[in-house]
């Protein structure tokens, strides 16, 4: 199987080639690493020149933003199996094979994710996202517990459900995980797969109050009623927002 791996960038220079490194020195032999800059003009252009003799195609140009470049660098995608990495985090040794593996040994399953370490802007474990099996009915509900960094989906599917909606600047990643479960099973698997970094500049931290009203967009757009349980979570975090992101602020500076 054919792998293709999309890493979006823009102005990531300080970690962009720890990013790349970490799905060029992968020991599966089927990658497919397409790089996508937006024009970047921190040094980032030149950190992924010093690879493009192994990448299977990059660009450096003005884009519309991560969304655009991410489904821009799927559109030119060959493998079996699709994922994207954003430029500031990273994979574990081994986790595209055991991710291959996996969907190989189970053709029913459409898409299949692991666990995710939370590190700080030096690359040290300050915590472990909440990952958890979930399903279509649950996602619809906001049980999400899929680390996008984690996951790995099949190429077949993405044709029929993708490409990612760019109106959403947050939740494209929830956005696709509703549509590729309504096609097929999604499967958890606990191993540590990739490192989600938290630092500063990082959307999770910066817009995390632009995600759970994207993640309503979904539900409404789809019938959900008003009275739903993804409707209540989002109430709930609405007011608890300061504090978890005061403990995010606190994690990245530890």
């Amino acid at each position: 199987m054919l792998v293709s791996i999309i890493t979006p960038s823009y102005n990531q220079a300080r970690y962009l080639e720890e990013t790349m490194r970490s799905v060029l020195e992968q020991d599966y032999p089927h990658i497919e690493y397409i790089v996508v800059d937006g024009g970047s003009t921190d040094g980032s252009r030149e950190i992924i020149e010093k690879y493009a003799d192994r990448l299977a195609w990059w660009v450096s140009e003005k884009d519309r933003g991560q969304t655009d470049a991410i489904n821009k660098g799927f559109a030119r995608a060959r493998g079996e199996v699709l994922a994207w990495l954003n430029s500031d985090d990273t994979y574990q040794p081994g986790a595209i094979r055991e991710a291959v593996e996996f969907l190989r040994q189970n053709p029913q399953v459409g898409l299949v994710y692991g666990d995710a370490n939370y590190i700080d802007e030096h690359g040290r474990v300050i915590g472990r996202f909440p990952a958890a099996q979930t399903d279509y009915r649950r996602l619809r509900q906001g049980y999400v517990h899929i680390p996008q960094q984690s996951a790995f989906f099949r190429a077949d599917l993405w044709r029929k459900v993708g490409p990612l909606d760019d109106s959403f600047y947050f939740a494209m990643d929830y956005d696709l995980w509703v549509r590729l479960a309504r096609e097929a099973p999604i499967v958890y698997l606990p191993r540590v797969w990739a490192n989600f970094r938290l630092h500063s500049d990082a959307k999770t931290i910066a817009a995390d109050d632009r995600c759970w009203p994207e993640m309503l967009r979904v539900h409404y757009r789809d019938g959900g009623s008003p009275f739903s349980m993804i409707v209540l979570k989002y109430w709930i975090r609405k007011l608890a927002a300061p504090y978890i992101n005061w403990r995010r602020r606190r994690m990245f500076r530890l």
